[in-house]
């Protein structure tokens, strides 16, 4: 079996705000190991973005709380010290923004923004880490690196500088990278460039990556495992293959519907999952999905634990639905959509 690089465990975060407690990301399990690409998807909202930042640190603040562990080579990162985590950061665990323009500093140029990561952490001339920055530079694909690497950041496409965050990301080899929504703001013919350069740069490194994402495209093309994550909570999680062939948890199944196909004709209006997401701080009774899903029952009041789809003790999804009734009701929801009573 693979190492195992990353394993949280309960982790909670929740925010004291004016007008209640705000329970970002409740409960949430998951390991990553070497050469594992782990897709957390899920709408806006959902606490993605939270978990993984709470796991670099960023989201410590006085109103901020913490529940859990994040264990990193032994070093739980959830209560390691600023001090402590500023020597893992970057070296040990590194992330990908899904903004480049606001995560890269405007007054600094890009190779010596590369190079003051690098002497951070190593004892090496600026001129030393300047030279492997430009290297850096030129195997993502930024043409010209040497020059470029004097350029500012708004000299820069976004594409460009989306290669810019990579190279800054993987310039110390972590074990674990984050990637947030890295091709968000970019067209699709970059977007498959740049999911290929984390790919090959990845393997070559033999590291485990999280991929924060709402594009299923992305999803099929490069993860090995997915986390369904709905209001602060992880709904289902399996393999790709468990996720777009055997979809368990209706918010899933409403996933996977919100995609239009090109395999069939275009629908009369675009598939969306009906009602908007549940507020975190005064969140549902019982399941978080309930006053969103059709299939709600009374027993839906109860919060249902995330359980294996069994024998396949690594599908996982949190229903009270019966795994025999499932499928005839997710072949119902692909033939009329979720939406059809919205939009009737």
């Amino acid at each position: 079996m693979s190492e195992q690089l990353l394993a949280v465990q309960d982790l909670e975060v929740s925010f004291a705000t004016e007008d209640g407690l705000l329970r970002a990301v409740g409960g949430v399990s998951f390991t990553v190991s070497r050469g594992e690409a782990v897709a957390i998807v899920g709408e806006s909202g959902s606490g993605k973005s939270v978990t993984v930042m709470t796991l670099m640190g960023l989201t410590r603040s006085p109103n901020a709380r913490f529940g859990g562990t994040a264990m990193l080579h032994g070093e739980d990162l959830i209560g390691a010290s600023e001090t402590k985590l500023e020597a893992i950061r970057g070296k040990e665990i590194a992330m990908i923004f899904q903004d480049p323009i606001s995560a890269l500093s405007p007054v600094q140029r890009v190779g010596a923004q590369i190079a003051e990561q690098i002497r951070a952490h190593e004892k090496i001339s600026k001129a030393a880490a300047l030279e492997r920055a430009i290297e850096l530079m030129g195997r993502v694909g930024i043409p010209n690196a040497r020059e470029r690497a004097r350029a500012y950041p708004h000299e820069f496409s976004g594409g460009m500088r989306q290669r810019v965050m990579i190279a800054m990301a993987l310039s110390l080899s972590p074990s674990v990278l984050i990637a947030d929504e890295p091709t968000t703001a970019l067209d699709v013919t970059i977007q498959a460039q740049i999911l290929d350069e984390i790919r090959q740069l990845s393997a070559e490194v033999n590291n485990g990556v999280i991929f924060v994402t709402h594009d299923l495209g992305v999803v099929a093309d490069i993860a090995d495992r997915v986390l369904v994550m709905y209001a602060g909570r992880l709904v289902e999680q399996g393999t790709v293959d468990d996720i777009f062939y055997d979809p368990q948890h209706p918010y899933t199944w409403g996933l996977l519907g919100s995609v239009t196909r090109v395999d069939r004709d275009p629908p009369r209006r675009l598939p969306a999952i009906p009602g908007q997401p549940p507020s975190l701080i005064k969140p549902p009774e019982g399941c978080p999905f309930q006053p969103r899903c059709p299939h709600a029952f009374d027993r839906c009041r109860e919060l249902p634990p995330l359980a294996p789809q069994l024998p396949d003790i690594g599908h996982l999804d949190r229903c009270w639905l019966k795994p025999s009734d499932k499928r005839a009701l997710r072949e119902t929801d692909g033939r009329i959509g979720l939406t059809e009573g919205a939009a009737s």
